[in-house]
């Protein structure tokens, strides 16, 4: 389903390029004067050239009868200069013929309805106006067939009238248009050049186009070109006034091409399926073009969010880094023994290195195992290590906030620090996360999670955001007291603010982020240590990774739902309702699920518009990414060299977790439910030697 919305998304941009003559635009005009291959009675023939028939006939010209004036319009319908044309044609009970665009059509379907009852002949102009010598064949019979589309949609009919973009008089041809006319011809068009070229696109002046309208035989027949669309058109509609009077002055009479031709009207009904199928397009295709401010809205949504977060890590991080380096930031030296629960569940692969590098901390602990119905002999791993500060707790299993409940109720201390069965500790990591507990106003401490399999591609990845994306925004956040998620893989509580929110809960799929909203909720301040290192093993595959952020957005999502009523509420927890909560709905939720027009817009430029200066412009968006990751990493103490694979990490990663959150988003709004699913261990990460 998210990836049908993205496509649905990127159609709707296209149909509306095409519409505004965004997509395919090809503005390459041919120069060619050869006329090798051009008969010479085509040449000197009459602007109607009609090559239907057998492939190897000759085609044929007709001029307009003597005495006869066909008015010709080109690249319209314009909502704004077609209506006062059609008024003057009207006035002098004259019919003429439109030879239109298919991206006009789409736009404007009233005035082709207008222009079809006032017995007007429609012509096709081609659907982007592109010189037809540069297009293939492919190409140009999509123009053709589009139009032909747009017409049956708006109007009913189909067209055999054609005339070439950027096209004059038939002694033009030359060897590069002819073919062109065969193909259309050998498609079932009639090809309709002219006798005079007013040019009053280049607005000439009133009494330069009445000229260039105007016989240079008495009496001879005639077929004009004006344009009633593609810019100022004053002139043009002054200038047809007092051509429509001079030539009925000289007793001409006017007709469309299909009139003077004494043939029957080019303009055929369409039924059935071809004209469901015009009409289903122009639906489409106007549902673009009105939904396009939306999306422009909201991608500008996306950028102000997007370079507001930014500009705020960038004020706040480093404040934020000046003040961790006060070794008395907090008040006295925290020395008092902390309790550490490792909620275990079939943590075989890495319980043993974790327990391990608890052995090796430089502050005095007790640990608290909880085997959370295990069936791998975690247990029994636990128990071989034989560890005198460890003590096991078997429980049936009942997930991780009931193993956690259980470790606090047997908690010997008032600090409690919390790990994940799968995460090492550094030996300075217990003191680092509790020295801020010296402030009596903070209730929790954040650690710094590190990603400790980051050699894989995948993992450098995930490393990339845990360091620009998670950490350095528990920065900003810690600056604005509106940390919302104290991670599961290194956390520390003060026992008296687990007791007032009743422990931790199992209403959500991520207990974490629902026992920080509630801790902040009840007025106690939440900081951020980043000195206090955990190195945990992330997901090691796509499906893996995709399971675990799938439950960590939605169970996010839930966490958030359960704290809604923080934002009317007084006190702290409005404040955190009123604050914090806006801030993880925006950045965390609003701007990631439409971050996705980025690429969308990004793919629009590349494919169909100007790709040189869309990948400028991506690639100016990856240098700040890359400015703000360096930065990160720089604050983090980290070497930048796995920052070489931010860009693809744009390209493939930042997609996957779009694509997560939808679908998160998706199951919340249908009412779906997630299971806890357990990810597959290696054991392979252990505390770095140079850490």
């Amino acid at each position: 389903m998210p990836l049908s919305l993205l496509a649905c998304l990127l159609a709707l941009l296209v149909l509306r390029g095409l519409a505004t003559n965004e997509v395919f635009h090809d503005t390459r005009i041919a120069t060619s004067v050869d006329k090798t291959t051009v008969p010479d009675d085509l040449l000197k023939g009459g602007p109607i050239i009609d090559a239907r028939g057998a492939k190897n006939a000759n085609p044929v010209s007709y001029r307009i009868p003597d005495r006869t004036v066909v008015l010709s319009f080109d690249d319209g319908p314009s909502p704004e200069w077609t209506p006062k044309i059609l008024a003057v044609l009207a006035a002098h009970h004259i019919k003429a013929d439109f030879f239109v665009t298919g991206s006009m059509t789409t736009r404007n379907p009233e005035l082709i309805r207008q222009i079809v009852a006032g017995g007007n002949e429609i012509g096709v102009h081609t659907f982007t106006h592109p010189d037809l010598v540069y297009q293939s064949h492919a190409r140009i019979a999509w123009e053709l067939a589009q139009t032909q589309v747009a017409l049956a949609g708006v109007a009913g009919v189909h067209s055999a009238l054609f005339r070439p973009p950027y096209s004059s008089d038939a002694s033009a041809l030359d060897d590069w248009t002819y073919p062109v006319i065969k193909y259309v011809g050998a498609h079932g068009y009639l090809t309709a050049f002219i006798d005079a070229d007013t040019d009053d696109w280049k607005r000439p002046g009133v009494d330069a186009i009445v000229k260039a309208a105007m016989p240079p035989t008495p009496g001879a027949g005639r077929l004009i070109l004006l344009h009633d669309a593609g810019g100022d058109r004053a002139q043009t509609v002054t200038a047809l006034e007092q051509i429509i009077d001079k030539l009925q002055g000289e007793g001409y009479h006017f007709a469309t091409i299909s009139e003077a031709l004494g043939a029957p009207s080019a303009m055929v009904p369409v039924h059935g399926y071809q004209l469901w199928a015009g009409k289903a397009f122009i639906w489409a295709t106007q549902a673009a073009v009105f939904s396009l401010p939306v999306l422009v809205g909201l991608l500008a949504v996306v950028g102000f969010l997007n370079f507001g977060r930014f500009a705020l890590m960038l004020v706040l991080a480093p404040i934020h880094a000046r003040r961790s380096k006060r070794r008395d930031a907090w008040g006295p030296p925290i020395t008092a023994p902390v309790t550490v629960l490792v909620p275990a569940y079939n943590e075989l692969e890495c319980i043993a290195n974790t327990l391990n590098s608890l052995a090796a901390s430089d502050y005095p602990i007790e640990v608290i195992v909880i085997d959370d119905g295990s069936t791998d002999g975690t247990s029994e791993i636990v128990e071989a290590m034989n560890l005198p500060f460890v003590r096991l707790i078997r429980q049936v299993n009942g997930g991780k906030p009931v193993a956690l409940n259980t470790g606090i109720a047997a908690a010997s201390y008032d600090i409690i620090v919390m790990m994940d069965g799968d995460t090492v500790f550094e030996p300075s990591t217990v003191r680092e996360l509790v020295q801020p507990f010296g402030d009596p106003a903070i209730g929790a401490v954040a650690g710094n999670a590190k990603v400790g399999n980051r050699d894989s591609l995948i993992g450098a990845w995930q490393h990339i955001e845990y360091v620009l994306g998670h950490n350095l925004d528990r920065r900003m956040y810690d600056m604005l007291n509106i940390i919302v998620t104290i991670p599961g893989a290194v956390g520390a509580f003060r026992r008296e603010a687990l007791e007032q929110v009743g422990g931790m809960s199992d209403d959500t799929l991520a207990e974490d982020t629902d026992i920080t909203m509630a801790v902040l909720c009840e007025g106690w301040r939440i900081v951020y240590a980043e000195r206090a290192r955990a190195w945990t093993e992330a997901p090691a595959s796509l499906p893996q990774l995709w399971s675990q952020r799938y439950r960590w957005s939605y169970g996010s999502m839930q966490a958030m739902w359960k704290h809604r009523r923080a934002v009317t509420a007084s006190g702290p927890a409005g404040r955190f309702g009123r604050l914090g909560l806006p801030f993880v709905v925006l950045f965390g939720v609003v701007a990631p699920l439409l971050a996705p027009l980025v690429d969308l817009f990004f793919l629009y430029g590349v494919l169909f518009t100007n790709a040189p200066v869309t990948l400028a412009s991506w690639g100016g968006f990856i240098v700040l990414q890359g400015v703000l990751a360096w930065y990160a990493f720089h604050l983090d103490g980290e070497k930048p060299w796995h920052l070489i694979t931010l860009p693809i990490q744009q390209l493939v990663y930042r997609q996957l977790m779009y694509i997560v959150l939808l679908q998160s988003s998706i199951t919340a709004l249908t009412g779906g439910r997630l299971r806890w699913q357990k990810l597959r261990r290696t054991g392979e990460v252990s505390v770095p030697v140079e850490a």
